[in-house]
This record gives C-alpha cells, sequence and structure tokens, in this order.
C-alpha cells in the first residue's frame, strides 16, 4: 500500500494548488497585465504614428516626383523653344546679311557702270576733240586759209553726226 500512497492523488492539495495559482494569476494581473499591457498600447500607437509619418513621406515624393516631372517636361519645351527662337532669329540675321550684301553688291555694279559710261563719254568728248583738232588742221591746209569758228563747229558736228550715224 505504499506504492499507492506514491500514486494517490490528494484533493485538497490540488485545490490549494489551484488557489495559489488564481491568487497568483490575480496579483500579477493587477500588478502587471496593466502596465504591460500600456506599453504594448504605446509601442503600438508609436509604430502607427511612424507608419503614418512614413505613409505621408511617400505621399510627398510622389507628389514631389510628379511636380518634378512636370517641370522638367516645361523646362525641355521653354528650351526647344528658345533653341527655335534662336534658330529663327539666326535665320533672319542671315537673311538680313545676304539681303544687305545683295544691296551693296548691285550699288557697286551701279556705280560701276556709271564710272564706265561717264569714262566711255570722256573718252568720246576726247577723240571728238582730236578730230576736231585734226580736222580743223586738214581743212586749213586743204583749203589754205582760216576757218572761222562758226564754220568750223558745223562742218565737225555735220562730220561727227555722220559717224554716229554709220555705227
Amino acid at each position: 500500500m505504499q506504492s499507492l500512497d506514491v500514486i494517490s492523488v490528494n484533493f485538497w492539495q490540488i485545490v490549494i494548488s489551484l488557489a495559489n495559482l488564481t491568487i497568483l494569476f490575480l496579483i500579477l494581473k493587477k500588478l502587471l497585465f496593466k502596465p504591460v499591457q500600456n506599453v504594448l498600447e504605446q509601442r503600438q500607437k508609436t509604430l502607427d504614428s511612424k507608419y503614418e509619418a512614413a505613409d505621408k513621406s511617400v505621399a510627398e515624393a510622389e507628389e514631389n516626383k510628379l511636380a518634378w516631372e512636370e517641370k522638367l517636361r516645361n523646362a525641355e519645351e521653354t528650351a526647344d523653344n528658345i533653341i527655335k527662337e534662336a534658330s529663327e532669329d539666326a535665320k533672319n540675321h542671315s537673311n538680313r546679311i545676304v539681303a544687305e550684301a545683295r544691296s551693296n553688291a548691285e550699288s557697286i555694279i551701279r556705280q560701276a557702270q556709271n564710272a564706265a559710261e561717264l569714262e566711255r563719254r570722256s573718252a568720246e568728248e576726247d577723240i571728238k576733240r582730236e578730230i576736231v583738232d585734226v580736222s580743223t588742221a586738214l581743212t586749213e591746209k586743204i583749203l589754205g586759209r582760216e576757218i572761222n569758228m562758226q564754220d568750223h563747229h558745223e562742218m565737225i558736228n555735220s562730220f561727227i553726226a555722220g559717224i554716229g550715224d554709220e555705227e
């Protein structure tokens, strides 16, 4: 029977152990559960606020990214417009320079033509004078007398008019 005492179940001992366990549970609950639960709630609030801040930061970063992309597109458009305007200005400037060069060339050509015309007229006048001098000298020798100026001019003019008609 001794072996049964070792294996036997003592009802009062179980009840006392359960009572001890219940009292210990209530004491621990009263002293530790609330503070631990408060610490856990604080940690959860901290985590929630950090997640909210992270979500806000992500949203702001996305907004900033979109804003910068828009600014970049606008800057590219502005750069394209500036380049286009600069090339148009350069083309217009080039056209003005070419037009001025043509105008200057035409002016130089006109001046050269006028100068050539004046030179030709001067040469004609010189030739006429030489012809008059030579014809006067020949006429005086042929006629053996001196011709007055009016006769001389009439003869020269008729001779020159005849030369001009032959050409």
